[in-house]
């Protein structure tokens, strides 16, 4: 895998990271599907060390509504809304980049779906792909 790069919606903030993604997971919890505003939130984790964020603000949405309660950190443009990435101490020092933020995302082909017990029940999950009922771990 070569340099992961994206952005948001307005171009003013801009992602990289060198390293190869920790794993691509589509998430299902009610949370993502609120944050997104989907059936579910396709995620590309990384090195939290190795995402380097530049241009313009990012803002933060500190939620609390996770399984653990413990604090993670929505990542946005303060401009255009995007969300971008999240990280969090329940993750570990990962980072989720929001997988329809990548410049090109023709590489991204998530094997495991979590938190498939909050599953929309119009989602059809491929048999062949791994379904956690929760958090994986």
């Amino acid at each position: 895998m070569s340099r992961i790069e994206g952005g948001c919606l307005c171009g003013n903030v801009r992602y990289h990271s060198e390293a190869e993604p920790v794993m691509q997971v589509i998430c299902h919890c009610k949370t993502c599907q609120k944050n997104s505003g989907a059936a579910y939130s396709l995620n590309v984790a990384v090195p939290e060390d190795s995402l380097v964020a530049q241009g313009g603000t990012l803002s933060t949405y500190e939620d609390h509504s996770g399984a653990s309660g413990k604090a993670f950190y929505r990542k946005f443009c303060s401009n255009c809304g995007s969300h971008v990435f999240s990280h969090g101490p329940a993750y570990g020092a990962v980072s989720f980049i929001k997988a329809g933020t990548l410049d090109d995302p023709s590489w991204v082909e998530p094997s495991t779906h979590i938190w498939c017990d909050e599953k929309m029940t119009c989602v059809e999950i491929p048999s062949d792909a791994a379904q956690v009922p929760g958090n994986p771990g």
